[in-house]
């Protein structure tokens, strides 16, 4: 059995790396929306977190920026930075389904690429770890 790292460890941490710095844009953008207009979202039925919405864009414009900011440490190689993004993807997920009632679609779509982005960082952790020993 080969101890060379696989093609395909890079392949998926660079793929994860892409989709967090795209969902933590995603989720900037929803937050800036929300801070600066709190018109633009409606909730059509009553939900157990009815925050704000000025709440709401705080707390997606600062998950968006750790966001972005996990994806650039993927980047890097960091292994710590691949912890960080499983832990932020779930957080942003549950945030999302949290948010549901003010932008349905745009949350489903965004709790897809978090779970794409936990399977990509899971998936060949090892050979992940083997890369950023390598390097």
């Amino acid at each position: 059995m080969s101890e060379q790292p696989s093609g395909w460890a890079a392949g998926y941490a660079a793929f994860a790396g892409v989709l967090l710095v795209i969902v933590g844009f995603f989720q900037a953008c929803a937050g800036v929306v929300a801070l600066l207009n709190d018109e633009f979202f409606v909730v059509g039925a009553k939900w157990t977190f009815t925050f704000d919405i000025t709440t709401w864009g705080w707390i997606h414009l600062i998950l968006g920026v750790i966001l972005l900011l996990s994806g650039f440490g993927i980047f890097t190689g960091n292994v710590a930075a691949r912890t960080v993004g499983v832990i932020l993807a779930g957080l942003s997920a549950a945030v999302n389904f949290l948010w549901l009632p003010w932008y349905p679609i745009w949350a489903i779509l965004i709790i897809a690429l978090d779970i794409a982005i936990i399977w990509a960082l899971t998936s060949h952790g090892r050979d992940i770890q083997k890369l950023s020993d390598a390097s």
